[in-house]
């Protein structure tokens, strides 16, 4: 299975100033692309994976067998951070990778039921337990699918297509991706130029499914505080909301008031605990999204401790 990290040349360049005897984790590890670059480009780091997809967990673990005791692969999600490092005796970390995307692996996987490409069960769940998709569209009321699809997609039209979805799974189950994209394709018609009318409504599914968003702010305040003072996080992510999530988060780590303006006096206790290295987020060039394009959508936003949670 063909596997290109994402804006791999850009991390690599991100962690160039790494502690040569540090800890790294990657928290998303995926099929292990961007964490297999760094152990080879650093030979003494030791390497912490994390993700919540034990068939990734698998194949990462294949390919990074070469690195032997460097590396130490973990079942979890990224939200379970302290708690995973405490377990591993790991009081702080060198560097912090999160690539917030979907993996190829599951993306690729019909009976993963990720893609409106190709038909299979309507799943689309990270790892083996939780809710699937294909209860949150059987289930869910008409208004509460219209408010998923509006919140995590920012698709427009969610309303009518929560309703062609609450008529099609009248008449039987939505069981698969077919039927879904089916149900929505009966009011949104594909455009010439236009994404897929499928694929915000997917994305929004997938989002609820995983929980991909809500724990996102809280797993990045609680990764700073376990950086080392002049270690770097750098978070890659694939859509606006959690892009917006990031740059916020950073900003307000990074000592931004937000105290109403006018205040004589910083009344919200803002400290700067990190430095904001990207202005604007770093965004594949024109060759990486020709040779790769799930590379278009990808931003990385990087920033670097500067001191200790709470120490002004």
């Amino acid at each position: 299975m063909q596997h290109v990290p994402v804006l791999l040349n850009e991390v690599l360049h991100c962690f160039s100033t790494l502690d040569p005897d540090g800890t790294f984790v990657d928290v998303t590890l995926g099929l292990g692309g961007h964490s297999e670059a760094l152990l080879s480009r650093h030979p003494r780091i030791r390497l912490i994976g994390i993700d919540r997809d034990p068939r990734a967990l698998q194949l990462a673990g294949e390919r990074l067998g070469k690195f032997g005791e460097r590396v130490r692969l973990i079942e979890g999600r990224y939200e379970a951070l302290i708690e995973i490092l405490d377990k591993e005796k790991v009081d702080q970390v060198d560097g912090l990778l999160a690539d917030l995307g979907v993996s190829s692996l599951q993306l690729d996987d019909p009976e993963r039921g990720f893609s409106f490409r190709s038909d299979g069960p309507l799943d689309m769940r990270m790892g083996d337990r939780g809710t699937s998709a294909a209860d949150l569209v059987n289930d869910l009321e008409e208004s509460e699918l219209a408010d998923l699809i509006r919140t995590w997609g920012e698709e427009p039209m969610a309303r009518r297509i929560a309703r062609a979805i609450v008529s099609a799974r009248e008449i039987a189950r939505i069981e698969t991706t077919t039927q879904l994209s089916d149900a929505i394709r009966s009011v949104k018609k594909p455009q010439f130029g236009k994404i897929d009318p499928a694929t915000l409504t997917f994305q929004a599914l997938r989002i609820a499914t995983n929980e991909e968003i809500e724990g996102l702010e809280q797993f990045l305040e609680a990764a700073v505080t376990r950086l080392a003072p002049g270690a770097r996080i750098a978070v890659i992510s694939f859509h606006s909301l959690e892009d917006r999530i990031v740059k916020k988060t950073f900003r307000r780590l990074e000592g931004e008031c937000r105290c109403p303006p006018g205040m004589p006096v910083c009344g919200c206790g803002a400290v700067k605990v990190i430095e904001v290295l990207t202005s604007r987020p770093v965004t594949a060039d024109e060759e990486e999204e020709r040779l790769n394009p799930r590379s278009r959508s990808a931003k990385l936003r990087i920033a670097e401790k500067v001191t200790a949670v709470g120490e002004g």
